[in-house]
Parts: structure tokens; C-alpha cells; sequence
């Protein structure tokens, strides 16, 4: 089974692109990350994306073993090319082309169905991660509202519930300041820089 995942308008031109596609075409996926890691170019992180992106969607999507994937093909081809210019001398304009990417990547199986899930076991997993995330968001927000509880709510000395206003303590803080600030010579002498 063959899993199409395309990149579209990436920053880069397809000449350079292509120096880091040709080197990981026909490899193992792990293979192939490695390598795009071994590797120093620009478009090096684009790629690796892209091919995580088209591992992750064969797994979820597709049931297909992770282990078991090559990229059987990846094409660059050209994007949009953004037209700019460039004053040079004589009051002439040069024209400047920023070109753009697009990738085509196709993973494959290497052995056909090997390992590969059944649709009712993909569906279980799937809804599997969406419970485990929603009983995490609720945890979340039962702590997040235990939190706030916490610090907007002070106990009086007879467990009477009272409100703290924080503007009122901010602004005792703040006279507090000002009054040691104000408070005699010696600080200005202490305050100054020193040359």
C-alpha cells in the first residue's frame, strides 16, 4: 500500500532541495532519517518533517508497520517564484527570483501486509488516545480550578471564606516602597553612580 504526502510552496529552491532528496530516495525510513541527520543542508528539518508526517499518517491512517516503509519515490518540482528587484549601478534594476519548492514523497511497504492492523484495531486505538486525552484535559482543569480556588480564596482563623484583594496589597507594597525610597539623605548618597 502506497501513502502519498506532499509539501507545498517550501522556501527553498528545488536545485538545493534536490541535493538532500536524491540522497534518501529508495531508503528505509529510519535509514533515511539518519541520514537527512547526518547530513548539513538547509532543507534537512523540511524533509525530515515531511517524512515523519507521511510515517505518522501510514501508522494512524493506515495501519502500516513503521518498520516495514521505504520511500519508494520523492519528486522536487517548482513552486511559485516571488519576482524581486535590485538597484545596481547606473540606476539599473536587476531582477532577483525567489524560488520555491514543492515535494512529492511515496512510502511503500517493503514486505506487503506484513504487520499491517485491521481497520477495528486501528479504530480501538484511536479511540483509545482520545479517551486517555480527554480524561488528561480533565485533569487539567479540575487542577487548574483547584489552583485558582487556592490562590484567590484566603481561610480566616474561624474558616470563614474571605476574598483577597490583590490591587489593595500591590498598592501597600508599592507606598512601602516609596517611603524607604524618600526616606533621608543617606540614600540619596548610597543611590548615586559612581564614576
Amino acid at each position: 500500500m502506497k501513502v502519498n504526502v506532499k509539501l507545498k510552496n517550501l522556501r527553498i529552491s528545488p536545485r538545493k532541495v534536490r541535493l538532500t532528496a536524491d540522497l534518501v530516495k529508495g531508503m528505509e525510513v529510519n535509514d533515511a532519517l539518519d541520514q537527512i541527520n547526518a547530513n548539513v543542508k538547509r532543507a534537512n528539518d523540511s524533509l525530515a518533517k515531511l517524512i515523519k508526517s507521511a510515517v505518522a499518517s501510514a501508522e494512524n491512517d493506515f495501519g502500516l508497520d513503521r518498520d516495514n516503509l521505504y520511500i519508494s519515490d520523492i519528486r522536487v518540482d517548482a513552486g511559485l517564484t516571488l519576482k524581486r528587484w535590485m538597484p545596481r549601478a547606473y540606476g539599473r534594476a536587476t531582477q532577483i527570483l525567489k524560488r520555491s519548492s514543492q515535494v512529492s514523497l511515496t512510502l511503500d511497504e517493503i514486505v506487503e501486509g506484513k504487520n499491517r492492523k485491521s481497520k477495528e484495531q486501528i479504530e480501538k486505538e484511536k479511540k483509545a488516545r482520545e479517551d486517555a486525552r480527554k480524561k488528561e484535559e480533565k485533569e487539567m482543569k479540575k487542577q487548574m480550578t483547584e489552583g485558582t480556588k487556592e490562590t484567590s480564596e484566603k481561610i480566616d482563623d474561624k474558616n470563614d471564606v474571605i476574598p483577597v484583594d490583590t490591587k489593595k496589597e500591590h498598592h501597600e507594597v508599592e507606598g512601602k516602597r516609596k517611603e524607604s525610597r524618600q526616606s533621608g539623605w543617606t540614600n540619596k548618597i548610597f543611590r548615586r553612580k559612581s564614576s
